[in-house]
């Protein structure tokens, strides 16, 4: 499938006599998401925690939007006030806190992901807590109240004007939700799957009840993203056997946690073929310093240099996902920054913003795989330089002779080169009237 439409660039002139004509390429696809989790923004800002881009103080949505990030995502608990007051950290969350922020999202010019916990706090592999309030109900009544939870709340962010554009229905839920009802496997699978089926069938009911016709795309997110014997497991179950509808698959992967890139690439290539859906990385992180992770970095290095590296090659390997389905990254604590008393389980030092709060390279390059595609050339002697940004990984450089339907486009041999946030190669000028070079799909 070719991705990209060929258009005369700036150098027209010296074209019509060198006989070369390089592309303004456009993707035909949606951009790429390029997110970072900011769930504790006003958490933090409240607790004077300021945000800089060069030194200069400003807002972090607005810093992030201006390296590139696209949309920002929140998680969402079910604590109330009394518990948001006692440990904001675990527990402010909840939708009084949530819906001015995503307000703010959104008139930010931002997409919006909304992350259900399904908990009055964290909820992950290792917790998924049934909400304290919920807990005498019987397993019908917490069918019943899934879907209208989804919907109170959907309700309440579209009134605000804050619809999310995307919904997850429960965080890392590798082992079911709302436990002990929804666990999988639990003591009987036989049972278990087709309850934990039920509850996000109703949690998805619940968001179309309130969006109506302006249905966010639904995600369902495990932890497993370089385990692909548990992910085909879970997701056999869940979508094979079940039926689960969903609109995406979304994966959690942090290196020092859970294996190789080599891995991650592994099991999202097998997701895609098996399942032959979308794909996010819904969480990631890396250490832009060497303080608290210093092992299973697999050859990158804790520095802002090695963070930025690493965001390089987990754009790649998202991009290269098959059938062009791996569609976005989410950066996880984006905007933590150190704070006095509170144990931020080392985040601090894997955000995007360093001790003096200060944006670092990695948002860049996240930024520029959501870049606008352009393919742009100069001259250098004998040579065209041929240069695009990290929204082109995944797609091949082709040449042609001329832009008729019919016309053969064969790869440039000449070798490409990643080099800080953009991919470029230079090709020798020849002989041939007309030239031309377009970005498409391998």
């Amino acid at each position: 499938m070719n991705l990209t439409e060929p258009h005369r660039h700036g150098l027209a002139r010296l074209a019509a006599w060198l006989g070369l004509l390089a592309c303004l390429t456009a993707s035909a696809a949606d951009p790429f998401v390029a997110g970072a989790d900011m769930s504790l923004l006003s958490y933090f800002e409240s607790n004077g925690i300021a945000y800089r881009d060069n030194g200069q103080v400003g807002d972090a949505l607005a810093i992030l939007k201006h390296h590139g990030v696209n949309c920002i995502r929140l998680r969402l608990f079910t604590s109330g006030p009394a518990q948001a007051s006692a440990d904001p950290y675990d527990y402010i969350n909840n939708l009084a806190y949530t819906l001015p922020l995503a307000v703010r999202v959104k008139n930010a010019g931002l997409k919006f992901m909304l992350d259900f916990h399904y908990s009055d706090t964290w909820a992950d592999p290792g917790h998924q807590t049934t909400p304290a309030a919920w807990t005498s109900l019987s397993f019908t009544q917490l069918v019943s109240q899934m879907r209208i939870y989804d919907s109170n709340c959907i309700a309440a962010f579209r009134a605000a004007g804050a619809l999310p554009d995307y919904v997850q229905v429960g965080n890392e839920i590798t082992g079911g939700l709302l436990w002990t009802n929804g666990a999988v496997p639990g003591n009987n699978a036989a049972t278990q799957w087709p309850k934990l089926a039920q509850l996000l069938t109703a949690a998805t009911q619940g968001i179309r009840d309130a969006a109506g016709t302006q249905m966010p795309k639904v995600i369902v997110h495990i932890d497993s993203g370089a385990d692909w014997p548990t992910t085909q497991w879970f997701f056999d179950n869940l979508i094979q056997t079940q039926h689960v509808a969903c609109d995406i698959l979304g994966f959690s992967y942090y290196p020092f946690y859970h294996g190789s890139p080599g891995a991650l690439a592994n099991c999202l290539t097998n997701a895609a073929w098996r399942y032959g859906k979308p794909i996010f990385v819904a969480e990631t992180a890396f250490p832009w310093t060497n303080s608290v992770w210093t092992t299973n970095l697999y050859g990158f290095t804790g520095t802002t240099n090695g963070q930025a590296a690493y965001t390089l090659a987990l754009v790649q390997i998202v991009k290269n996902v098959p059938q062009n389905l791996g569609i976005g990254i989410f950066w996880w604590g984006t905007e933590y920054q150190e704070l006095y008393g509170v144990g931020e389980a080392g985040f601090d030092t894997a955000s995007f913003f360093d001790a003096s709060g200060n944006v670092l390279p990695a948002a860049d390059v996240l930024g520029q795989a959501a870049a606008p595609l352009w393919l742009q050339s100069s001259l250098a002697g004998t040579n065209l330089n041929l240069q695009w940004p990290l929204s082109g990984t995944g797609l091949g450089l082709t040449t042609a002779t001329n832009l008729s339907p019919s016309a053969t486009w064969t790869p440039v041999q000449a070798a490409v080169a990643a080099t800080g946030m953009v991919y470029q190669t230079s090709v020798p000028l020849d002989a041939v009237t007309n030239r031309f070079y377009r970005l498409q799909t391998n």
